[in-house]
């Protein structure tokens, strides 16, 4: 337009044509400007209602003592307040600093009152720790049954002691499990060896290859006598074939009756 000004005039007919063609585009441009703007205001708006409401929110939870579900619904408020978008500038950080304020009060009471419970429980803690000692000194298991009726008592004993500070709850649980695991897989291999049925099972298995194997034998002792080449060897393939089978069923058996 400054440009268009300071242009001298033609004359009057092509100015005029030029001037409405150059009104027309500025006047289409200003109104989609306008347009633009007012929808933006609209959205700004609807957020500042919308994070009016969320700082409300905040502030009534910021002296909340149930740690784990006010933190919870702090973090939903935060992912509402970051998709409502921005607030009219003039309103924005006033809002953001009362919402931050409110998140700051609660989450510092917390960690205040989670430090305090951890000096608290320390001494849990070391109590734990002394009954580690005495349940990883039950590794290596050489009597699973003693060793089960320790770990027993020392569960119970552990379970007695108490909560533990955050930070240790996870390495203490974990070598104690290790512990309990090593005892509980003993006692299940122990169990399978001795399952009644299975040894049955491998004891039944060992007499029917038994008497498989001295049929075969009497079998081979016959084509022996007889000269049949082609029925000794496959009488000797068939005999070294259940002979393995028998060695295996034999270990299995012993391992149960161990």
């Amino acid at each position: 337009m400054d440009e268009w000004k300071a242009l001298p005039r033609i004359d009057r007919a092509s100015d005029d044509a030029l001037w409405k063609r150059f009104s027309s585009a500025r006047t289409a441009y200003t109104r989609r400007r306008k347009a633009h703007f007012a929808e933006q205001s609209e959205k700004r708006e609807s957020a500042k209602v919308v994070k009016q409401r969320l700082v409300k929110e905040a502030e009534a939870l910021a002296r909340s003592r149930e740690w784990g579900p006010t933190a919870s619904t702090y973090r939903d408020l935060m992912r509402q307040w970051k998709a409502a978008g921005p607030a009219p500038r003039d309103v924005e950080d006033t809002l953001w600093t009362r919402f931050r304020a409110a998140q700051d009060t609660f989450f510092g009471a917390r960690d205040e009152a989670m430090a305090a419970q951890d000096s608290e429980f320390a001494a849990n803690a070391e109590a734990k720790e002394k009954l580690l000692v005495e349940a990883e000194a039950l590794l290596p298991v050489t009597d699973v049954a003693a060793a089960k009726r320790a770990i027993r008592d020392l569960s119970e004993r552990w379970d007695t002691i108490g909560k533990v500070p955050r930070d240790k709850i996870r390495p203490l649980e974990d070598r104690m499990r290790a512990v309990e695991q090593e005892i509980r897989g003993l006692e299940e291999e122990q169990w399978r060896k001795s399952d009644p049925e299975k040894s049955a099972r491998a004891d039944d298995m060992v007499a029917k290859l038994e008497q498989a194997i001295g049929k075969v034998e009497s079998d081979l002792e016959k084509a022996r006598a007889n000269g049949d080449q082609k029925k000794i060897a496959d009488l000797e393939e068939n005999l070294a074939s259940r002979r393995a089978f028998l060695e295996m069923a034999q270990r299995a058996s012993a391992d149960y009756s161990g």
